[in-house]
């Protein structure tokens, strides 16, 4: 038995894309909280879905350990937590229910909730952690617990529903300084989240960000069975890897990017702590690769060469893969003690090689330095890889054309691609809200579904995916083969490939060029069943 059963509700077999290219890492923010309330003197048990095959292990799980608390404490690292895809959704709701009848307080906290707090409490969770949750969650426990006597509405960056709550029950009015909400009056908090009619919610003020993030302790790895993950990865890739995090949020004002949980903040862990825990884990665990899950590593002026100087000094080198950004890569030194680091490959945020679509985006990057970055990585000898999202608000042909030809140019060593994806709390969906349909989300990662009037249909961008991959895997085995990037040879089922994407990819362009004329289908394109789903989505008021 535990007193508190952590679970996450992003399950990787309900996203074919990614069950296929099989690359799973255990739910590390959640592993930060289990460690947090366990320090505390909680008895804390993990459920982790990434590798379950259905809700129902949840089921299990909380029937073996018979929890007073069910905590869906989402991954706020997992960048696809952040794009809350509705079959994920689904599945919190789902978790929600098996935990409520069992009589467990369900408690929530992730970008979806903190986004839509509202849409949960309708399935009867009883609090929602409103961003970085650690704190608030250890102070909400030891309240319901009695082992504080704070009460619950004065903890900071809650959301309670006060007539479902067995814990409060008194009558809630507009407190400004509270941020409270009063449905008898229909007003919403600050952050413009709409109220269900048949409750009144509490969002108590903002809790400050953790600036010392050392503070915590490291993951509860040791709730994580270890060896399953090791043969995955084993079985698919012949190596292991695992997840670690050096950092909490990002500065920068791209303004397609949403923050629900950190906000504009970039909280930053020393060097030398990361440098020891990689140590750690080395010795602990023996890690073939690490991927370091920041938004961007490395961002404060020095922190990467002394990075490199403590895993020289404590031999704690494990190849790793990191995000981060051109500009900053230009910076003297530091791509040298990505090297020294270990440093496999970098992906970047490139996005588009139009400057125009770049500045729309407000990137604050130029086009030429992906160009220079990608020169520089590749002549120390580390790989770079690409994100591209195509469809931004404005984007041409030609737009497109100019990124295929970066993408030509530069020869990254990898590429993934989207579509502008509108969320909550950005620039960008505030620009297309009005030409939102019902659907707000993408049902798994492959969808690729134009969720507002972009410039394209969703046929003609999914089909871009299409032409762009054909192209690139072309390329690229082509150099294997040539020897001109200096990669491993290709084999004969690659070089058979090679050359049906090369004499299929005339008539992929093709298609693409009638695609152009295509309109926008919108929410004509759904089916019943994700129609219904999508509509549940909460919206902001006018």
């Amino acid at each position: 038995m535990a007193e508190v059963l952590f679970g996450q509700s992003y399950y990787l077999r309900f996203d074919p894309k990614l069950w296929e290219a099989m690359q799973p890492y255990p739910p590390l923010g959640t592993l930060y909280a289990a460690a947090y309330v366990r320090e505390r003197g909680y008895d804390v048990a993990l459920f982790d879905a990434m590798l379950a095959d259905s809700e129902e292990r949840w089921a299990e799980a909380l029937d073996r350990h018979q929890p007073r608390f069910a905590v869906l404490y989402e991954d706020n690292f997992n960048y696809l937590s952040k794009m809350c895809l509705l079959r994920m959704r689904e599945a919190a709701i789902t978790m929600t229910r098996m935990a409520k009848e069992r009589g467990c307080t369900v408690i929530l906290c992730g970008a979806d909730a903190t986004d839509h707090a509202p849409l949960y409490f309708d399935a009867n969770v009883d609090f929602v952690l409103q961003g970085e949750g650690e704190i608030t969650l250890g102070e909400l426990l030891d309240s319901l617990t009695g082992r504080s006597q704070q009460p619950v509405e004065e903890i900071l960056g809650l959301a309670v529903a006060g007539d479902r709550s067995s814990v409060i029950s008194y009558q809630l009015s507009v407190n400004s300084d509270q941020n409270a909400v009063n449905s008898e009056t229909a007003q919403t908090p600050d952050n413009g989240q709409p109220l269900s009619t048949d409750h009144r919610l509490l969002f108590t003020a903002p809790r400050p960000l953790i600036r010392e993030v050392d503070s915590l302790p490291r993951p509860a790895w040791d709730l994580v069975d270890i060896e399953l993950y090791r043969h995955a990865w084993l079985e698919r890739h012949g190596y292991y890897s695992m997840n670690m995090v050096t950092t909490r949020g990002c500065p920068y004002h791209c303004n397609w990017c949403a923050k629900p949980i950190w906000g504009q903040r970039y909280n930053s862990r020393s060097p030398e702590s990361v440098a020891a825990e990689l140590k750690w884990l080395k010795d602990t665990y023996h890690p073939d690769h690490i991927w370091f899950v920041d938004d961007i590593m490395g961002l404060k002026p020095g922190w990467m060469r002394r990075f490199a100087d403590e895993i020289e000094r404590l031999d704690a080198r494990v190849p790793f893969k990191c995000l981060s950004r051109v500009d900053l890569l230009l910076r003297d030194g530091d791509i040298d003690a990505l090297r020294r680091a270990g440093c496999q490959i970098v992906w970047v945020g490139a996005e588009s090689g139009s400057q125009k679509i770049l500045d729309a985006m407000e990137k604050g990057t130029k086009v030429e330095q992906i160009y220079e970055a990608s020169r520089r990585l590749h002549a120390a000898g580390i790989k770079v890889a690409f994100f591209l999202q195509f469809g931004y608000p404005g984007e041409t042909r030609a737009d497109i054309e100019k990124t295929l030809q970066m993408v030509r140019d530069c020869q990254p060593d990898d590429i993934g691609m989207s579509v502008s994806y509108p969320l909550p709390g950005t620039k960008f969906y505030d620009r297309v809200y009005d030409e939102l349909g019902a659907k707000q989300n993408w049902q798994d990662s492959s969808d690729l579904a134009m969720l507002y009037e972009g410039p394209f249909a969703t046929e003609f961008y999914r089909h871009l995916h299409t032409v762009l991959h054909k192209e690139y895997r072309a390329r690229k085995t082509w150099s294997n083969l040539t020897g001109q990037n200096g990669g491993r040879r290709p084999g004969p089922r690659q070089v058979g490939a090679m050359v049906y994407q090369a004499a299929t990819l005339p008539l992929a362009r093709r298609k693409l060029r009638q695609l152009e004329d295509l309109p926008h289908q919108g929410m004509d394109a759904l089916t019943p069943a994700m129609n219904q789903q999508a509509a549940a989505t909460p919206t902001p008021q006018e």
